[in-house]
C-alpha cells in the first residue's frame, strides 16, 4: 500500500505544479487553489490513515474522497486548459496519477481474500502431532539420539 501512497502523493505534486500555472491566469483560475488545497487535505488524511494502520474500511472511505477530489481537479484542468494556460503534459500526468489512484482505491476497498480452509492431514485424523519435538519423541534409542541426547529435546 505504501507504493500506491507514493503515486497519490505524486498526483498531488502534479496538481501543485498545475496550480503554479493557474495562479498567473484569469480570475476563474483562482478557484483552482481551493480545489488543490482540498485535494491536498484529503491526500494527507489518506497518508495519515495508512501510517497509523487504520482499518481497511476507513482507508477506503478516505481514498474514495480523495478520488472524487482528484476527479474535480482533472475536470477543472480540462475545462480551463485554454484560459489558464495549462499544458497538455500536466493534464496527462494528472490523468495518469488518477489511474494509479483508481488502482489504489480498488486495492484499499476490496476485501482481503478469505483464508482457504485447512485441509486435514492424516496426522490430524489420527490425532498425532505433525512435527516431532522433544516432548513427543522417545530418547534412548533411535536415529536422532547422539552422544549429547536427543537434539529435538533441546
Amino acid at each position: 500500500m505504501s507504493r500506491s501512497l507514493a503515486t497519490v502523493l505524486a498526483a498531488l505534486a502534479v496538481t501543485v505544479s498545475a496550480a503554479a500555472l493557474a495562479e498567473t491566469g484569469p480570475v476563474q483560475c483562482d478557484s483552482f487553489i481551493k480545489l488543490r488545497d482540498d485535494a491536498a487535505q484529503k491526500t494527507l488524511a489518506v497518508r495519515t490513515a495508512v501510517e497509523k494502520k487504520a482499518e481497511r474500511k476507513d482507508i477506503c472511505t478516505l481514498v474514495q474522497r480523495y478520488y472524487a477530489a482528484e476527479s474535480v481537479v482533472i475536470k477543472f484542468l480540462e475545462d480551463n486548459k485554454t484560459w489558464c494556460g495549462i499544458p497538455n503534459e500536466a493534464i496527462k500526468g494528472a490523468k495518469d496519477n488518477h489511474e494509479h489512484t483508481a488502482k489504489f482505491r480498488t486495492a484499499a476497498c476490496t476485501e482481503a481474500p478469505a483464508a482457504k480452509p485447512h485441509v486435514p492431514s492424516l496426522s490430524d485424523a489420527i490425532g498425532t502431532p505433525s512435527v516431532d519435538t522433544g516432548a513427543n519423541t522417545k530418547t534412548g534409542r533411535g536415529t536422532l539420539d547422539t552422544l549429547n541426547g536427543n537434539p529435538l529435546a533441546r
